[in-house]
């Protein structure tokens, strides 16, 4: 049975183009009791899936839960060729093996926000992979370059004389493809695939389908409340992570991020939003106590509401009493990694995971991030012995125990 809510669909886009076509293809999906082929594409370039995909993500799910079916695209095919949208140079190629080995972590994460029985995983390799050249040829020879320079990356690195590959030509026109492939009624994106899913409607129109409508939705702030949510800039929350952490970086973000998650990433809805927000601003209500409902909804969301409740709990007692976690990782220092039965700080910090490197290991500790037994950690060269259990603190919300 096909129920569809059209605010519900339209709530957090940024646009439906058209939208007229959009209001048909919804009414004509429920005359007909007919699901609708909604696709969202996603190139596997890293290996984990963060809050700021669950934007897509929960919008496919608001699709799946009035009766449609979606295709969780993934890009294997063209996570090779490297999307080119909002680079300024050629990007580097991933190797088939790269892209398969993160290909096979989407497909264990997406159902923590997707109904499994309502989604169908694809892989572009299954029709591009099969393409003669005389097919490429007859693809590209739907689209001209006058169209591709229209592009603000392309037309911008044209003009400053930076090289564009052929194959970054090629790359919305797969994507397009797609599209025709499975014969997609809607495509969902970021606002950087804009250009790439205006493609698809004009190769579905040469390929004699009607045009797919497509909704862009904005791409998620990140924890530093300045740039898109990126793991390669350590701004992201993984939905993978552990409630704790999940909690603890929720809190993190400013208060006027805040609201942008609430709209974007949950459900609540858009007059309890509103109400607090005004409650808020209005000194009736206190930030922080607008957050925790957010850092909770989020939690319960990716783990479950007894996740949740532990979650905030954990954070009152770290953050608000001060104590330290019950649940800890415990580390025993290797005997041949000691002198004397001591240890340089720089190298457990390294050897426990806190730190990645000597030199982060040292950047942590000059910024007073370093804390043992509550004493903040200030000598880089200190050497220490550890004959009793300690913890160690690094930034606010990461512990390891020292076990002898």
């Amino acid at each position: 049975m096909i129920k569809n809510d059209i605010e519900l669909l339209k709530r957090g886009t940024e646009e439906i183009i058209p939208l007229d076509e959009f209001s048909s293809k919804l009414d004509r999906s429920e005359k007909e009791n007919k699901p609708l082929i909604v696709k969202a594409g996603f190139d596997p370039t890293a290996p984990d899936i963060h809050l700021g995909h669950t934007v897509l993500l929960r919008k496919m799910r608001h699709f799946q839960d009035m009766g449609h079916m979606v295709y969780f695209l993934i890009g294997d095919f063209t996570g090779m060729i490297g999307d080119p949208s909002g680079k300024s140079e050629t990007r580097n190629r991933l190797t088939r093996e790269e892209v398969m080995e993160n290909a096979e972590t989407y497909k264990k994460q997406v159902f923590r926000i997707l109904d499994n029985e309502k989604t169908k995983i694809v892989f572009n390799s299954s029709w591009c992979q099969s393409m003669t050249f005389a097919d490429v040829l007859d693809l590209t020879a739907r689209y001209n370059v006058a169209r591709m320079l229209e592009r603000d990356d392309f037309s911008n690195r044209y003009k400053d004389n930076k090289p564009i590959s052929i194959l970054e030509f090629m790359y919305p026109l797969v994507q397009g493809y797609d599209s025709v492939a499975l014969k997609a009624d809607i495509e969902l994106g970021g606002t950087d695939q804009k250009f790439n899913l205006l493609v698809g409607r004009d190769l579905q129109r040469e390929y004699g389908q009607e045009p797919q409508v497509i909704m862009t939705v904005p791409l998620l702030v990140g924890l530093d409340g300045v740039q898109k949510m990126s793991k390669s800039l350590n701004n992201y929350i993984g939905i993978e992570e552990s409630p704790r952490e999940i909690f603890g970086k929720v809190m993190s973000i400013s208060d006027e991020v805040m609201f942008l998650y609430y709209e974007l990433v949950t459900d609540v809805p858009r007059e309890q939003i509103n109400k607090s927000r005004k409650e808020m601003e209005a000194g009736e209500l206190h930030p922080r106590d607008v957050k925790v409902k957010l850092a909770k909804e989020i939690c319960r969301q990716l783990h479950n509401e007894e996740a949740a409740d532990n979650a905030e709990a954990e954070f009152n007692r770290i953050f608000v009493k001060k104590d330290v976690p019950d649940d800890i990782d415990e580390y025993t220092i290797p005997e041949d990694e000691m002198t004397d039965g001591k240890i340089w700080i720089i190298k457990l910090l390294v050897l426990t995971g806190m730190a990645k490197s000597n030199g982060e290991a040292r950047r942590l500790i000059k910024g007073g991030g370093v804390s043992i037994n509550g004493e903040k950690m200030t000598d880089e060269d200190l050497e220490m012995l550890f004959d009793s259990e300690s913890v160690i603190k690094v930034g606010k919300r990461r512990f390891v125990k020292i076990v002898p």
